[in-house]
């Protein structure tokens, strides 16, 4: 049976995961990871998910419990993931990578490791974002040059990155159907005496406010009409059974990059 070990357990997102893991039949939550200053280093992991005492405590080091796990499910910091990742190709165990922020050097290095141990990186993993992903681009192929697009995204005000994994992803998958640089299109937020709009921008605005868990819209816009295709995450559970879901899939497989697309069959 897959035994999965999660890092990050003291934040919203690891308890998620953490409660996900243990509702899902065929899989084991065997370990879990905390930051050596929590309080939660020594609770049982089965108090976290208010199931009842499982003998097994949370951790303030991944080597500790090297011999537990054989999948890391990590959405933590890109600091704490690169130091996990190193860990992990060293131990020989995969990896769900669903940390945001990386910079293109870091991304380099999960590329790298790649080589030597299986991962699954995506910027998000909710289901319903990933078949979004795929009508982005199919939207993009179709309307093509005839429409101005924009990115909206929406999250809670102590995430600490901007814009989003998924909103720059949307970006990316948008720019490679049409055949732009998305480093030269993208303007990020408007202000002052901007000018009449060029048609090859591709926008990206980011909003942070309350506790919103994630939106993300895109919008083609035409004269007389605009199409837009939008998901809302009411909960980070979406996030957390995406997760898992790819864990399960990631079993047996021979090191490699793989995407969610690759998980839910899509490409």
């Amino acid at each position: 049976m897959l035994r999965i070990a999660v890092t990050g357990a003291a934040g919203r997102m690891g308890r998620t995961l953490i409660d996900t893991v243990k509702a899902t039949q065929g899989i084991l939550l065997t370990a879990a990871i905390a930051r050596p200053d929590s309080s939660l280093i020594g609770v049982d992991i089965g108090e976290l998910a208010c199931i009842g005492k499982t003998g097994i405590e949370v951790v303030s080091d991944l080597e500790q419990v090297l011999d537990s796990f054989d999948v890391l499910v990590d959405f933590t910091h890109p600091t704490v993931t690169l130091k996990n990742l190193e860990v992990c190709r060293k131990a020989g165990k995969g990896m769900i990578i669903g940390t945001t922020g990386f910079t293109a050097a870091e991304r380099k290095l999960i590329e790298e490791a790649a080589t030597e141990i299986p991962i699954v990186f995506a910027a998000n993993y909710s289901v319903g974002v990933n078949l979004c992903l795929k009508l982005v681009d199919m939207a993009a192929r179709v309307l093509g040059n005839e429409v101005d697009i924009e990115i909206i995204e929406t999250h809670h005000r102590d995430k600490v990155d901007a814009p989003s994994g998924t909103a720059l992803a949307m970006g990316e998958i948008i720019a490679n159907a049409l055949g732009r640089d998305l480093e030269k299109v993208a303007v990020y937020g408007r202000e002052g005496q901007t000018g009449a709009r060029p048609r090859e921008v591709i926008g990206i605005s980011a909003v942070r406010a309350g506790d919103v868990v994630g939106d993300h819209t895109v919008m083609f816009a035409a004269d007389g009409g605009r199409t837009e295709i939008t998901h809302r995450a009411s909960s980070r559970k979406t996030f957390a059974r995406g997760a898992v879901r790819a864990a399960a899939w990631l079993e047996g497989k021979p090191a490699g990059l793989y995407s969610m697309n690759e998980v839910l069959g899509l490409d």
